[in-house]
């Protein structure tokens, strides 16, 4: 087996790991090339378990990169979101598998509350079912030490927003009826659709008008739902997506990408919207066509 053919059969692994660290793919692309060139430079004499050298390898590299973003992301304009993974976008079917684990919006906006190393273990332990060995070789640290890193972590998921799994056809119809109720401008409706601790999180980046603060409750989402879209209901259009492995919108104004739109959800009322308008971040919107339908 070739060095290459090698790497590659490890690629959708590394590339999940990169991504959900970085949150983009332009990043996560360009940590997973380096640790092909790290790879393709170091003596196979050295390297006596391939995939653990790799793995090692990406979570360090990802963990340095993370602490060189720490400034730049603190001076974001506004919120910041991951990058959506849209159907027509996202890698190849057969990275799925190490793909569609806890890859939504919301969970990895949960991950930027995390330092560096414990969104890593927390990673390496609950998404890719690592031990706490393999995880204490990886941070050099010891496997109390990493234990204690992982507990953090999940108490951080615990007090923030826990992770609810929510069926694709529940999902969709909230998403259908979020939309409703924006195309008729019911507040009413919106009112009783989403939760009363709800929070609607906007990612413009400075690139794109949204707001720069979470719109919190009930009452002050469906204020600024209606009043945000008001003016250009005629010239918008709405069509269901995959985004980051569940179903979202994405929102187009005049032919244009506007927004991919994500919600949390218990099943019954949305528990959080993320909205990522940065256009930045929307690469890719104009080709996927085939795969999408309407919203009616």
């Amino acid at each position: 087996m070739t060095s290459e053919t090698e790497f590659e059969q490890h690629r959708p692994r590394l590339w999940g790991i990169a991504y959900r660290m970085l949150g983009t793919r332009a990043e996560a692309d360009d940590l997973v090339q380096e640790a092909w060139l790290r790879w393709n430079r170091a003596s196979r004499d050295d390297i006596r378990a391939p995939e653990a050298w790799l793995v090692t390898t990406t979570t360090r590299l990802a963990i340095d990169r993370l602490r060189q973003l720490k400034t730049e992301r603190e001076a974001y304009t506004g919120p910041w979101l991951p990058e959506p993974m849209l159907a027509e976008t996202a890698p190849p079917a057969d990275h799925a598998t190490e793909l569609a684990s806890d890859l939504s919006v919301a969970f990895l906006a949960m991950l930027e509350r995390m330092t560096p190393e414990e969104r890593a273990a927390l990673l390496l332990r609950e998404v890719f079912d690592s031990d706490y060995g393999d995880i204490a070789q990886i941070l050099g640290k010891s496997e109390t030490t990493c234990r204690q890193i992982v507990s953090r972590a999940r108490k951080h998921l615990r007090d923030g927003k826990p992770r609810i799994h929510v069926n694709a056809a529940a999902h969709a119809n909230l998403l259908n009826q979020l939309v409703h109720a924006i195309q008729t401008q019911d507040q009413k409706t919106l009112v009783k659709l989403v939760a009363d601790d709800a929070t609607w999180t906007s990612d413009g980046g400075g690139r794109a008008r949204a707001a720069k603060k979470r719109v919190i409750g009930a009452e002050r989402i469906a204020r600024f739902a209606v009043g945000v879209f008001r003016q250009y209901l005629g010239e918008l259009e709405f069509r269901i997506v995959t985004v980051n492995a569940e179903p979202g919108l994405a929102i187009f104004f005049q032919g244009r990408p506007l927004s991919a739109l994500t919600i949390r959800t218990d099943g019954r009322k949305i528990l959080d919207v993320f909205s990522i308008l940065n256009p930045d971040k929307l690469h890719g919107f104009d080709s996927f066509s085939a795969q999408v339908s309407q919203l009616e």
